[in-house]
């Protein structure tokens, strides 16, 4: 298996596929065409060392990842707008006020708002349950709340990702989540990216954001052992504070993930590859035709594998001849 380096995410009823500053949208329309974007977008790591560096590109990363996803779904979600349905009030005002950027606003305001969501959810909520927990029970060693705070975080994503699971809408994004997976995994296993192929693959992978946040989350129970505050509100900032560095640590493990073979590595990645059972599915072939076209949009999947059949052949070919010099030389 070799990294192909290609990533993208699920939208709505297709896929985006990102080749370095290259990514493409496909999409399946309500006419059951399949409409191909392409386009570039460099992102604010682009050209710039400094936040390029290992643990700091992490961060930058993932705030382009939010950013490209959230334009990339916004750019989905127009081939199925009910015509019938009048403009709001509230996209009147946006279009006086903002004119021409009020989609940029918009995509801004949404950024925040889900931002501010998950940081409620997945920081504030298990550090204030862990509190009157500590208060409840009358537990006094700071390691162990810190491993109870990781615990009801991990609960709190896991119970919210089934509870969306269950979400007709949320049920073909998983599905179409799944068909960009097998995709990537058909080529990085050197095989022709067609349908039956693809149908064949697996639909786990070690690269993915759902092990990404899964990480996130096993990682922030490390820190916040060695990093022990009493105060709740300070606590909590501090908890704030630390997401960026968090984030960056996991960024490389994934990194890592997607071109080892280490063992100790496939063992750290079972619990992300596990939450994946959850959010991908399997698709149906109409899907992986979609996924097909966004990953041919951006990427020369047939000199890859040729590529890559090119190194295999080269070697075993070095392998042999290192096991001949061998024989030779014990001969003599």
């Amino acid at each position: 298996m070799r990294p192909s380096g290609i990533g993208g995410q699920a939208v709505l009823e297709g896929i985006m596929m990102r080749n370095k500053d290259k990514y493409s949208v496909a999409v399946r329309k309500p006419d059951n065409n399949i409409e191909v974007m392409v386009d570039e977008y460099k992102g604010i790591t682009s050209g710039k060392k400094i936040i390029s560096l290992p643990f700091i590109r992490g961060i930058f990363n993932f705030i382009d990842s939010m950013i490209l996803g959230i334009k990339t779904l916004t750019y989905s979600a127009q081939f199925y707008e009910d015509e019938d349905v009048q403009e709001s009030k509230a996209d009147k005002v946006a279009d006086k006020v903002f004119k021409e950027k009020a989609e940029d606003a918009l995509m801004t305001l949404t950024m925040i708002l889900s931002f501010v969501f998950a940081i409620v959810l997945f920081v504030v909520v298990p550090s204030v349950a862990s509190d009157l927990i500590k208060k409840f029970f009358h537990i006094v060693s700071p390691t162990f709340l810190s491993i109870i705070e990781g615990v009801l975080r991990i609960l709190i994503f896991i119970g919210y990702i089934v509870a969306i699971s269950f979400m007709d809408d949320i049920k073909r994004t998983f599905m179409y989540h799944g068909a960009e997976h097998k995709c990537i995994n058909c080529i990085e296993n050197g095989y022709e990216l067609n349908v039956e192929n693809v149908m064949k693959s697996s639909r786990y992978h070690k690269r993915c954001g759902t092990s990404f946040i899964f990480m996130v989350m096993f990682i922030s129970i490390i820190f916040f052992i060695f990093i022990n505050v009493s105060n709740p509100i300070i606590k909590v900032i501090v908890r704030l504070l630390l997401i960026p560095v968090i984030a960056g640590v996991s960024y490389e493990f994934i990194k890592l993930a997607g071109r080892s073979e280490s063992k100790i590595v496939d063992i750290l990645s079972k619990p992300g590859m596990a939450l994946q059972k959850i959010t991908t599915r399997e698709p149906t072939e109409d899907m992986v035709e979609v996924a097909i076209k966004a990953v041919s949009a951006v990427f020369d999947w047939e000199a890859y594998i040729k590529e890559a059949d090119t190194e295999n052949n080269k070697e075993k070919t070095d392998a042999v001849n290192d096991a001949a010099d061998d024989n030779g030389n014990g001969d003599s």
